[in-house]
């Protein structure tokens, strides 16, 4: 277990491996991720290899994902931390290309997904959900493993991406991987470490508002105000600018479902210089 994992840098290398495992008929499932390595990236791993026999990490920070105005500079970049992490958890190949590897000169292609993309984390960062869509695409066609898991944290995002491999037939399934949270409430994320000691302490606000108000729409308040209510909540908490706090419908995230379809909750806030995003089910 030592040597583990073993660390890829190309496309070639990446299929390589994955060809060798097929060739002894095992199954395959890829996480992608953007390094920083927590509990949540790594009960993913483990939801992975309790479905197939070989597990493949992928660490690459995507610039195309990042507007000029946010932190794809100052994004935390952990390697040697994130393959101590990953040999502990027993995964074996970890693929970490460069972003020529992955954009090389007179790379001119971008995955759009519409409608599930709008809204939201959409409406806010411009771009970003092409960015995403573009990424995974050439991760799923470089790896074309059995299945790709997806934390459920950044739901909008799992969405876009079952949308996108559905539409382009790309023959992986998508799964989803339950939100990991602290004792507190606060859903794990690379970016928690930007939270000041005060901002930390005050961060759970976002989870125990979100419980409250889907516990306030079960049982029969109206979503509009229990919503609009959510959010000067999170502001006498000391959030602001609260971006959303909506009710989406939970596979399309059309708003106001239709009764008796099942339902997500979604909210996005800063917290001083973070930008923090949770969601639950309703």
């Amino acid at each position: 277990m030592s040597d583990l994992p073993r660390i890829v840098r190309t496309v070639a290398d990446l299929r390589q491996q994955v060809a060798a495992w097929r060739a002894e008929g095992l199954t395959v499932a890829l996480v992608p991720t953007m390094g920083a390595l927590h509990e949540g990236h790594l009960s993913l791993m483990r939801q992975g290899a309790e479905m197939c026999d070989r597990v493949v990490a992928t660490i690459f920070v995507n610039p195309t994902q990042f507007a000029p105005s946010e932190d794809l500079d100052s994004y935390p970049r952990r390697e040697a931390q994130d393959v101590a992490a990953l040999r502990a958890a027993g995964v074996p190949l970890l693929f970490a290309p460069d972003v020529t590897e992955m954009y090389p000169n007179g790379f001119s292609t971008t995955v759009t997904v519409a409608t599930v993309s709008e809204g939201l984390c959409g409406a806010r960062r411009p771009g970003h959900f092409a960015g995403v869509a573009t990424v995974v695409a050439k991760l799923l066609l470089q790896a074309l493993p059995d299945v790709a898991i997806f934390g459920e944290k950044d739901y909008q995002q799992l969405q876009v991406i079952r949308r996108m491999a559905r539409d382009l037939d790309i023959p992986v399934r998508i799964e989803g991987g339950e939100t990991v949270r602290e004792a507190d409430g606060l859903a794990l994320s690379s970016r928690n470490a930007y939270l000041t000691a005060e901002e930390r302490a005050a961060a759970p606000a976002l989870h125990r508002v979100l419980v409250e108000v889907a516990a306030r729409i079960r049982h029969g308040a109206a979503p509009a105000q229990a919503l609009a209510d959510a959010a000067a909540v999170l502001e006498d908490e000391g959030f602001g600018p609260v971006e959303y706090v909506e009710l989406r419908d939970a596979e399309t995230l059309a708003p106001d479902p239709a009764p008796g379809r099942p339902g997500r909750l979604l909210a996005a806030a800063w917290l001083g210089k973070t930008r923090l995003i949770d969601n639950i089910a309703v």
